[in-house]
């Protein structure tokens, strides 16, 4: 089904789809072209999540945002408690059609709750599991014993990568699992080369000279430690920025006392700042598949990511970024050092992610599948939606 075109309907109203986060920064940020495709693909449009500064953000779009205040990042079993039945309350008083989580916690919580709601089709997307294949099996037998229970109460699991998928293999039925993938506004990532001008010059960095700079939460999941001692190492070679907020409900958080870096905070010019870049450096330890890295890739970035999987379906090792090993600061150092002293393969780098960004990372694309599977559901279990064109 195409976005915009198709109008389904239940009854005599419009289909009714909440999609569940934990903040209202992931619905804004992460699913704003979702939420849009939803809206133009006239449905009833619910956010729901704790509230935040991003709400105006996501109503502009058409959604109705729904506050869940107890709703935290940190995993605390009180805290949780109350945000379970304050959750369970609010599914009951919208009448949902859909319900689509997002994120590890509301993803756990929301399925389990959907279903005690009897909303009728519950869809959950996985953004990456928190565990690797090579952790601990006590920390992957907890995290993939919580997803597998959690994915006993949807009716389709979407992953945006295969390792994720295939790690759960044998723990979520199959035919429930889909690889989707991620995506991007690419109508908003591009280069720009006015913001590339305009960003340089409030930086104070002149045209000859090399901006790194690194996207993500101030956590040492992103890799800000590495960051931060490469760019000790190649002080005076290159200007280092990070932009991203600080997170302190996180256990591995972090203070923006980190050496050699120049910390920039949240930012909503975020297309200028890629465009400023002259390599963007995310040594980060998960992902489900690095958002920021294609955005700095749809932008014309040299890319240097962690060879985890994530990072790996942003491109091609030596084709469109460089891949090092996950908590090595001397092969990042290596890599930001070979593109400091070879221009051209930057160049080269950051055409060749450019063009595949365009290719594979369009999120109209997604979102049209996800779409796709709650009519599959809707089908499967007879609940009578039509075409209200």
């Amino acid at each position: 089904m195409k976005h915009g075109r198709a109008r389904l309907r239940h009854g005599l109203r419009r289909l009714r789809v909440a999609h569940l986060c934990t903040v209202d920064t992931s619905l804004a940020i992460l699913l704003g072209t979702e939420l849009q495709v939803d809206v133009d693909a006239g449905f009833e449009v619910y956010g729901i999540s704790a509230p935040g500064p991003f709400v105006a953000e996501v109503e502009h779009l058409g959604v109705r945002h729904v506050a869940v205040p107890s709703l935290t990042r940190r995993w605390d079993p009180r805290g949780d408690l109350a945000a379970a039945r304050e959750l369970l309350s609010v599914l009951r008083s919208l009448d949902l059609d859909v319900l689509h989580t997002h994120n590890p916690k509301t993803g756990v919580l929301g399925r389990m709750a959907g279903r005690a709601a009897r909303v009728p089709v519950v869809v959950n997307t996985c953004h990456g599991l928190w565990a690797q294949p090579e952790d601990g099996l006590v920390r992957r037998v907890l995290v993939y014993g919580a997803e597998a229970f959690a994915a006993s109460f949807s009716d389709v699991e979407l992953y945006q990568n295969d390792t994720d998928r295939r790690a759960l293999r044998h723990l979520v039925p199959q035919r429930r699992a889909r690889t989707v993938g991620n995506g991007i506004d690419l109508d908003r990532f591009r280069h720009d080369a006015a913001g590339r001008t305009r960003v340089r010059a409030e930086l104070g960095v002149a045209d000859g000279e090399v901006l790194v700079g690194g996207v993500g939460r101030l956590v040492e999941a992103k890799g800000v430690r590495e960051f931060s001692a490469a760019a000790r190492a190649l002080s005076g070679r290159a200007t280092f920025v990070w932009a991203g907020p600080l997170d302190p409900d996180k256990s591995d958080h972090l203070s923006t006392d980190q050496e050699g870096v120049r910390f920039l905070g949240m930012r909503r010019d975020m297309r200028d700042l890629y465009s400023a870049l002259d390599i963007f450096a995310l040594p980060t330890y998960r992902e489900g598949i690095s958002r920021a890295g294609m955005e700095a890739a749809a932008c014309g970035c040299a890319l240097v990511l962690t060879d985890i999987r994530g990072c790996r379906e942003i491109g091609q090792h030596e084709r469109h970024l460089l891949l090092v090993p996950p908590r090595d600061t001397d092969g990042l150092i290596a890599a930001i050092t070979r593109l400091l002293e070879d221009p051209p393969l930057r160049a080269r780098l950051g055409r060749h992610a450019a063009a595949y960004a365009r290719r594979s990372f369009d999120q109209r694309r997604l979102a049209d599948a996800s779409i796709q599977a709650y009519q599959a559901v809707a089908h499967r279990k007879g609940l009578g939606w039509r075409d209200g064109r």
